[in-house]
């Protein structure tokens, strides 16, 4: 049967109109790719706009079509708006291709000829393609409503606590001993200047009383398996040497253990902790794990005081870690951020110079249940200073570290000032590159720290030194800077200086990235589905992601992630089944060798190997068509639906069948030029 091909072809506004000639591109399909098949060609201002869709679904059903083009912008924005287009007109979904001439050429072009030919050539390569397509169905799979949500952190509460309200069963896994996250560590929250603790402990109680959440906590995903609402995750609760049944969390255990140490997670390094310990007051769960490391027992054997003095025999130092194993329909992460190591930037002399405090080690001092009940205090713990400078973008908006602006210092940096003036009275100065306070009331908090009579210099700080030059200047910091708004160079002597250090991705974000079967940028951050329509889903469907995973976010946007990625999964549980993309790789048995190279090679972990037949299989509902199997196969045994040899070959015949004068190729050998 010989295809009824419609091609359209957007004008996206300027953005493909602006570089390209959409009338003549419409005009020449109509004309030229006549004898393919082409019966229609049409350019319309928006074909993603509901009166271009309707001019598809008016011409399947008046013109007959069984096949569609649509020349447009990324398939990856729009293809599923085709697809309904089509599918509403009466034509199999699949039975629609997209073509790019937005990223693809006008978006990369800049001379209107060389690209207006270069559409008709994509085109021209769609037309040969579509032709050869299939009509396919979608794969419907039921969708487990369990949901697991790794990350402890207020973006992994909030989406906990928004399904399991909904009540439907959550997983919540944390690896540190209580969840909470670094909001936990903080003293006051910006703009509102709210106690960090009175916001996010109600949210903590909530989560540990739950009826429909399970916590792990000191835990960690070890393994995940699975598809898309069927998953199977494996998790290693680590041995806290506590038995949480006879636990009653009094605390005892903690107060009789003599070991001291050093606390460099929860109080930044400027408290301490015992061997046996919990993170802070308000944890939850509210037992204690013992520090193997630093136990006097596991390293000498000898003490056991927390044993001894235990009145409920809660103390078991034989306990060993658990593997368990969770079946969850959906994964939401939200495993948080690194605060970046000052460090790294030594003319800043942080760890060199004692009164240099990273923002971190300023939350916890400002704390009421800090080290230093919530008193400013230079590194003696006593003096108070009289002079602070604050540093804002440490390792941030800087090509030697990360180019990206972290979202969070200039308001953090704001709100120590406003403590630091609270609580000493101290002249403080804020040394930035940009004042970045873009959200709801956060100039107005800027505004009321200028009220305050905090010092503002524009430029970036190039050195902090203890070397006095000028009388007045001995025992204090020397902060070296040019403000850039007068031109001049400052060096200004203070007591105290504060880093505001920028966020990064988790050191492990990688590998966590691989367990679970998505993407991390360059930098480190995991990546969305879409920047701006999908920023919670990722290209492994039912894998989600929120909070400080994604992207720096401060403390509201991260809390809207959550609640967001919690509002995607829960439309599919309600659901009760997905469908998915019938665009899978296939095994032809026949020409299968039985070398499992595609065993190896696959991403989704999609391919099983029947050692009795000696031949691979997949899994359709756990491959996500990325092909790489297809192009790995030294047997040609692994066919990809809809990017069959077939029509891969059929596209490219279609776009070198044009020369540049916009004519059909008739012949290309290496012995003649093209007719």
């Amino acid at each position: 049967m010989t295809e009824k091909i419609g091609v359209y072809v957007c004008h996206c506004g300027s953005n493909i109109a602006g570089v390209v000639d959409v009338e003549d591109v419409s005009r020449w399909a109509g004309e030229e790719l006549a004898d393919r098949g082409v019966v229609v060609a049409r350019d319309y201002k928006f074909m993603c706009s509901s009166l271009g869709q309707e001019l598809i679904q008016k011409d399947i059903k008046d013109l007959g079509l069984t096949r569609v083009v649509v020349a447009a912008c990324s398939p990856h924005l729009h293809e599923e708006t085709f697809r309904t287009a089509c599918e509403n007109g009466g034509l199999n979904r699949y039975l629609c291709e997209l073509v790019s001439i937005r990223e693809q050429v006008s978006w990369v072009h800049t001379d209107k000829e060389a690209a207006t030919e270069k559409s008709k050539s994509v085109v021209s390569g769609g037309v040969e393609r579509v032709a050869l397509h299939e009509p396919l169905e979608a794969l419907h799979v039921p969708v487990n409503p369990t949901t697991m949500v790794v990350g402890g952190g207020i973006a992994g509460i909030q989406a906990a606590l928004e399904i399991a309200d909904s009540g439907f069963p959550v997983v919540l896994v944390e690896r540190e001993p209580s969840i909470g996250g670094h909001m936990a560590q903080f003293d006051k929250t910006f703009p509102t200047m709210d106690c960090s603790a009175c916001i996010l402990t109600p949210k903590m109680a909530s989560v540990g009383m739950h009826p429909n959440i399970e916590l792990y906590t000191w835990s960690e995903v070890e393994q995940v398996d699975g598809y898309v609402g069927n998953f199977t995750a494996t998790i290693r609760k680590k041995a806290r040497y506590v038995d949480t049944d006879a636990c009653t969390g009094c605390g005892i255990c903690e107060e009789k253990c003599p070991k001291k140490v050093i606390d460099d997670v929860f109080e930044a390094g400027l408290g301490y902790r015992k061997a046996v310990y919990t993170p802070f007051p308000q944890a939850v769960p509210k037992y204690p794990v013992i520090d193997t490391e630093n136990c006097t027992y596991f390293q000498t054997g000898k003490c056991k005081a927390c044993q001894i003095f235990c009145p409920t025999e809660a103390i078991n130092f034989e306990q060993q870690d658990e593997i368990v194993t969770v079946d969850v329909g959906n994964i939401i992460l939200a495993t948080g951020f690194d605060l970046f190591d000052a460090k790294r930037i030594p003319q800043y002399g942080y760890g060199r110079l004692a009164n240099v405090f990273t923002s971190l080690e300023f939350e916890r001092m400002c704390n009421a249940a800090g080290p230093t009940n919530g008193q400013v205090f230079m590194r003696d713990g006593v003096t108070k200073p009289e002079s602070v400078a604050i540093i804002h973008c440490v390792g941030s908006r800087d090509r030697n570290y990360n180019n990206y602006c972290s979202v969070i210092c200039c308001m953090s940096s704001l709100k120590f000032a406003h403590l630091v003036k609270e609580r000493t009275g101290a002249d403080v100065y804020n040394f930035y590159i940009d004042m970045r306070t873009a959200f709801k009331d956060y100039d107005e908090f800027y505004l009321k720290i200028l009220e305050e009579g905090v010092s503002f210099i524009r430029g970036k700080v190039a050195e902090v030194t203890d070397a006095a030059r000028m009388p007045g200047e001995e025992g204090k910091l020397i902060v070296q800077a040019e403000d850039t708004l007068i031109g001049k160079q400052r060096r200004i002597p203070v007591d105290m200086v504060l880093l505001a250090a920028g966020l990064e991705p988790r050191h492990d974000s990688a590998e966590v990235a691989h367990k679970f079967g998505i993407s991390c940028s360059h930098q480190g951050w995991f990546i969305e589905k879409h920047p701006k329509l999908d920023p919670v889903a990722t290209m492994t469907e039912g894998i989600f992601i929120a909070g400080v995973a994604q992207g720096p976010k401060d403390i509201p946007a991260s809390v809207a992630q959550g609640a967001a990625a919690a509002a995607r999964v829960l439309g599919r549980i309600q659901q009760g089944e997905i469908a998915l993309e019938p665009v899978r790789a296939s095994v032809i048995e026949e020409l299968c060798s039985g070398c499992r190279i595609c065993n190896t090679m696959c991403p989704f972990n999609a391919i099983i190997f029947h050692e009795d037949r000696k031949v691979s299989e997949i899994n359709p509902a756990l491959c996500q068509g990325c092909g790489t199997c297809v192009a790995a196969c030294p047997s040609a045994a692994i066919t990809g639906t809809q990017f069959s040899n077939e029509q891969v070959l059929a596209q490219l015949e279609g776009l070198l069948m044009l020369n540049t004068n916009g004519h059909r190729v008739v012949a290309v050998t290496p012995e003649a030029e093209p007719v």
